[in-house]
């Protein structure tokens, strides 16, 4: 049993969330105290049949009776949906956060890249963070120095070493943090979705270094990613989980597989306004979703070339307008590779929500997508300020067919995913001998 590096046995994790009852909302700073005061009464007295709290206390379970083990130099991939517990079992897996019930068994030592800034301190500089992280993995001084040119050369941010990194954009914060993580030596490394806040070559690059410290130098990788192509190829083995439960484990195909399937299911079963699986505050929600055709007939298959409204409805929680309120379609192929995006701070085009209930439509003319099934991101943020709305896979549509480029012959190659009209010349130049 020598080659188990992680054993996870009934892991449970079980948070209890208090619920404001219906009109008990604080209105003066006097409510807020007299609220606090009477909860702290609530430990030592115990409260007659006429008396209720005003916090109604619910138990929610992340993660539920999940079990598995893990061999050394698995490359893991982690798949779920939105909630269904992936970034708690990796907490619960880097000692972040403790498990309610169940056990664990970590055998080595583990590097976390779970957010941005995880694990850094913001007013010591780029070069200090590389030291304090190689000391809290139980590196020797030595051994970090002997590293340290590596790291800096992978991430790219030799000029800023001296620079505190609260100054550092995301993107070089994530660099380094992935450098670090990455070159140290740990004999499990742990990465949740911050690679995505990088750039697409980064993205590649880490990718690839997470391969070869698993094929060549025998390290245990556990990957988080809504990428089905990237799983697909870092990966030998896949674990999906569902509403904190472990729906499968098996192998990266199949695992891709049967979440397609169950979120192919969910798209078609439940409708957006019930969906639960989605971030953002919530002060505006999108609530139904359709596609409108030239003549604002509502569609489900659509056609190359033609034009199309995409339309989302939503609600505005605030009880008021709500302005600069961007609005984004994510166009997803069927592994989750974006293939469009629009955006209305792209434009300019700065949308303000009225109170309660409306819908925002974005026209697409001469539609570029081939032949192929898509499904849609939606994203809704009060500009850069908070995310209101986030749902993956909010819905799908069929692409069929369509003369794109008016040739009167619609059919075009299954590989191709965009369109796009050029323009084809022949010029004769002298023959050179």
């Amino acid at each position: 049993m020598s080659d188990k590096v992680i054993r996870v046995e009934n892991l449970g994790k079980k948070y209890i969330l208090s619920h404001q009852h219906e009109g008990t909302q604080y209105k003066t700073f006097r409510d807020l105290i007299a609220n606090g005061a009477r909860a702290l009464s609530q430990k030592f007295l115990k409260p007659s049949k006429k008396e209720t709290f005003d916090l109604a206390r619910e138990e929610f379970w992340a993660l539920k009776d999940v079990s598995f083990e893990i061999n050394q130099g698995d490359r893991i991939g982690i798949i779920g949906r939105n909630g269904a517990g992936k970034s708690t079992l990796l907490k619960i897996l880097s000692r972040i956060t403790e498990p309610t019930q169940g056990t664990i068994r970590v055998k080595g030592r583990v590097a976390s890249l779970l957010e941005v800034g995880t694990g850094f301190h913001p007013e010591l500089t780029g070069k200090e963070n590389i030291f304090l992280n190689g000391a809290i993995l139980g590196m020797s001084k030595a051994e970090i120095q002997h590293k340290f040119d590596e790291i800096v050369a992978f991430a790219e941010v030799e000029k800023f070493l001296d620079t505190p990194v609260k100054r550092y954009s995301s993107g070089m914060y994530v660099r380094l943090a992935f450098a670090v993580a990455a070159h140290l030596e740990p004999e499990i490394l742990i990465v949740d979705e911050v690679l995505a806040v990088g750039d697409t070559q980064f993205q590649k690059k880490c990718l690839g270094k997470m391969e070869d410290v698993s094929a060549k130098e025998g390290r245990t990788v556990l990957f988080v990613s809504h990428s089905m192509n990237a799983v697909e190829s870092l990966c030998n083995r896949g674990i999906v989980l569902e509403s904190g439960k472990l729906y499968v484990d098996t192998g990266a195909q199949e695992a891709i597989s049967a979440y397609l399937e169950k979120t192919h299911k969910l798209m078609h079963e439940t409708s957006l306004a019930e969906r639960t699986d989605r971030r953002g505050s919530g002060k505006v929600k999108a609530i139904s979703f359709k596609v409108l055709d030239a003549e604002e007939n509502e569609v489900n298959t659509l056609q190359s070339g033609k034009d199309y409204y995409f339309e989302v409805g939503y609600l505005n929680n605030t009880g008021h307008p709500l302005s600069n309120v961007v609005f984004s379609f994510d166009f997803l192929d069927e592994k989750g590779n974006t293939i469009l995006l629009f955006r209305t701070n792209f434009t300019n085009d700065n949308i303000t929500v009225e109170p309660d209930a409306g819908y925002v439509r974005c026209k697409v003319n001469n539609l570029p997508l081939a032949n192929g099934s898509y499904h849609f991101l939606i994203f809704l943020s009060h500009g850069e300020q908070e995310i209101l709305d986030w749902v993956d896979d909010a819905a799908s549509i069929k692409v069929e067919g369509g003369d794109f480029f008016g040739t009167g012959n619609p059919g075009l190659p299954n590989s191709c995913k965009i369109l796009a009209k050029a323009e084809w010349s022949a010029l004769h130049a002298p023959r050179i001998l």
